[in-house]
């Protein structure tokens, strides 16, 4: 491809899913399965729950014993035993009896239905409970009432899960009650971080002239984490080819699927890194028509895909969201590769050159409608107002203006609190 082309998000988002393959799969435990991909279906080899149970603390006994009871007709049963959670109950419950069961005991043999102790002559609330001899009911309940059937939320040689799900919470517990220990799950991708730049210095040294700490490997390694996926630093390379090649050299060595670099991919005399791809791998693309970012290359290096992001830390992270996040998502299983999206109300009026713009925001629910402002500068050297922003704001490209009032596409980093 021409260095003098720019392709616009859509066609270079494109063309970086095309160069990522969903990677192998691995067997995991279920406690390290939280957010990974499952390869193959779920079949419940159980019940579950696995026994009929109260699901309630109260009297287990024949519905039918009940029938016309009320407050001004009371009915009395005798009772004859006790249940706790975790027991095997012997109990054979017949007309006439009831036994008093805890929430998530099995039921007895005979009984149809469980009475909550609330709705009895118990004195429930007294911590001994001693268990009485009879028990007075004043209302009725029906078969099946507060109890849970075997197989009532799943039935064995159910699939419960399919192939391509993603694994949260719930689906852990889910699992866990179902008795399987560890499954397969598509494996987390390792990215490499790359710094360039003379100007940099560790996080920890103290500033120099000329010099500026290393802000967007921290960034980058955090964006990683939080996508699932293991994020390998390689440090910081100075602007000569031969220390980028020792860094890249690093992310083989430990096995990366995928290298991200910031900065050194512009047309500077001494942006190296796309002259490092092309000599021992290939450039896809080096500019894209969106702001911030625009010096943007996609390549590979030895056959490892390859993501040069720009130097400024803004730019840096919003390239990042827009194309990184769904390489790595898609390497890792995923098919929902972006952030949620919202359609806001814009408070203000903004500007942008006519290319994608991504406008960092502070999106709020009000009176039943989101609306956003911006945050700050726009400038791609300026942190602070990303820091400040939950949103970006999308302005289509060809787009020159927006007037307060209108609305706009915000990808959301977090939600305002007036939604939940």
């Amino acid at each position: 491809m021409a260095d003098v082309e720019y392709l616009t998000v859509t066609a270079a988002l494109t063309a970086v899913l095309q160069g990522v393959s969903v990677l192998p799969a691995e067997q995991v435990a279920l406690a390290d399965a939280l957010g990974r991909v499952l390869v193959e279906p779920i079949v419940a080899r159980d019940n579950l729950p696995p026994f009929a149970n109260s699901a309630m603390d109260g009297y287990a006994l024949v519905a039918a014993d009940l029938e016309g009871v009320s407050g001004d007709n009371p009915v009395v049963l005798q009772v004859i035993g006790d249940i706790a959670a975790g027991a095997a109950p012997e109990i054979q419950v017949t007309r006439g009896t009831a036994v008093r069961i805890m929430t998530g005991a099995p039921m007895p043999a005979g009984a149809d239905a469980v009475i909550p102790v609330e709705d009895t002559n118990e004195a429930w609330r007294d911590k001994t409970r001693p268990l009485p001899s009879t028990i007075l009911i004043s209302r009725a309940v029906q078969p099946g009432d507060y109890l849970r059937p075997a197989g009532g939320d799943v039935r064995a040689g159910q699939t419960v899960l399919e192939a391509g799900h993603l694994l949260r919470p719930q689906e852990l517990g889910l699992l866990a009650s179902l008795g399987i220990p560890e499954l397969g799950v598509i494996r987390r991708p390792k990215v490499g971080i790359l710094a360039t730049g003379d100007e940099l210095i560790p996080v920890a040294e103290p500033l120099r002239p000329g010099k500026i700490r290393n802000s967007n490997s921290y960034t980058q390694m955090a964006q990683v984490t939080m996508l699932g996926a293991i994020p390998v630093s390689l440090g910081i390379a100075g602007d000569t080819e031969a220390d980028v090649r020792a860094r890249l050299q690093d992310g083989l060595d430990a096995g990366v699927d995928l290298f991200i670099s910031s900065a050194g991919v512009s047309v500077g005399a001494y942006d190296v890194v796309k002259a490092v791809l092309e000599a021992e791998g290939n450039v896809g693309f080096w500019r894209v028509r969106m702001r911030p970012g625009k010096p943007l290359a996609y390549g590979t290096y030895h056959g490892v895909p390859y993501l040069g992001l720009p130097g400024n830390p803004v730019s840096a992270m919003v390239s990042f969201e827009r194309f990184a996040r769904a390489a790595i998502l898609k390497m890792a299983g995923h098919t929902n590769l972006e952030r949620p999206q919202i359609q806001v109300e814009v408070q203000e009026k903004l500007t942008s050159d006519g290319r994608e713009s991504y406008l960092r925001a502070v999106v709020e629910k009000r009176d039943g409608r989101y609306v956003a402002t911006t945050s700050g500068s726009q400038d791609s050297h300026v942190i602070s107002s990303l820091v400040k922003a939950n949103a970006l704001l999308i302005i289509p490209e060809g787009c020159t203006q927006v007037s307060a009032g209108e609305t706009l596409t915000a990808w959301m980093f977090d939600w305002p609190e007036t939604v939940f």
